[in-house]
């Protein structure tokens, strides 16, 4: 089994901030601290990258993206944004596809540690791993910033879309053209769909519409497969419910599925069944009929986190920032009066 700079942290009793330290000897440790370290080290066979040591206090010019998944052109498009302006200051990338699981979330950040890269951004990062206080102590260590992903009280850098909003826009999109029986379709395991889903949730309750409320969890949200997953799972849907209609997506591919179910079960978008999905990637717009949803401002995603992060590394890693952004509802044509 081989050990990460986690698990030293644990059988010293010590912060990953403190393994760091001793391994790169650039900060005062007490003795005590540096022999109980040294010893979990020998203890777990652990071999610091040979690398990492000789680029102590030098610059790498590289900077670690983690990403839940490529397949999303949301997050291919944040990447974009964030690959363009870190080139043009000089910097490379080390892109990181976690396929949207925690363990491989924290092995990623452990190896771009070693790899001894200037500093970090994650993309959606997981919510245990935000809420377990793990990118907090990472973000002790190295410049760090987090887009999107949990942040209530957490300590760490973040550029964040008010996805909130963008819900609380769509759904009164719906119920302003008259629809009552709005299905509520989400992934699994997500923040940003947690967020979505409470709107959604508050926004029934406050018009009454408690009974109408229905929530459909079609699983992995960020794939190749989710498209796909959708349409099989909303096309049972669609069967046992009459239109009209509405659906509100978390993202625009599970819309692209649940467009694609309404095809299969000869339904009319928008006449029998409105659709609003969320991201506004480019697909969204070169459909028929062309997806009406909440634009997240990809690129100024990336460009901001880009902006954060050497701004953070010029000055030291010394503040923690917060910089949310504004979303918009796009109208197009999947949505229709009753």
């Amino acid at each position: 089994m081989k050990f990460n700079i986690k698990d030293v942290a644990r059988e010293a009793k010590v912060s990953m901030s403190t393994v760091s330290r001793v391994i790169n000897n650039n900060y005062p440790v007490k003795e005590e601290t540096r022999l109980r370290v040294e010893k979990a080290i020998k203890k777990l066979n652990f071999s610091p990258n040979i690398l990492a040591r000789s680029l102590i206090s030098q610059n790498t010019k590289t900077i670690g993206v983690i990403v839940p998944s490529i397949n999303n052109l949301f997050f291919s498009t944040v990447i974009k944004a964030i690959e363009y302006d870190l080139r043009i200051n000089g910097y490379s990338i080390y892109l990181c596809d976690t396929d949207d699981n925690a363990h491989e979330e924290i092995k990623y950040i452990n190896s771009l540690m070693g790899r001894q890269v200037d500093g970090i951004i994650v993309i959606d990062p997981k919510t245990e791993n935000m809420k377990n206080g793990f990118y907090e102590e990472v973000t002790k260590d190295i410049p760090l910033v987090a887009i999107n992903g949990y942040n209530e009280g957490v300590d760490c850098n973040f550029v964040i879309n008010d996805e909130a909003s963008g819900a609380r826009q769509a759904m009164e999109h719906l119920l302003g053209l008259g629809h009552k029986n709005i299905i509520f379709v989400r992934g699994k395991e997500s923040y940003s769909y947690d967020i979505k889903e409470k709107v959604y949730n508050k926004f029934m309750e406050e018009n009454k519409l408690i009974d109408m409320k229905k929530t459909v969890n079609i699983g992995e949200g960020n794939s190749y497969k989710t498209v796909d997953g959708t349409m099989k799972i909303m096309s049972k849907v669609l069967s046992i419910v009459k239109p009209p209609i509405a659906v509100f997506a978390c993202n625009d591919l599970m819309a692209l599925g649940v467009l694609n179910a309404c095809k299969i079960m000869k339904l009319d978008v928008p006449k029998d069944v409105s659709i609003i999905g969320f991201d506004n990637i480019y697909i969204s717009s070169i459909v028929e009929p062309k997806l009406t949803t909440v634009d997240q401002n990809m690129y100024l995603l990336g460009q901001n986190a880009s902006k954060m992060l050497l701004d953070i590394i010029e000055n030291g890693n010394q503040k923690l920032s917060k910089v949310k952004l504004k979303t918009q509802l796009i109208i197009r044509n999947s949505c229709s009066n009753i």
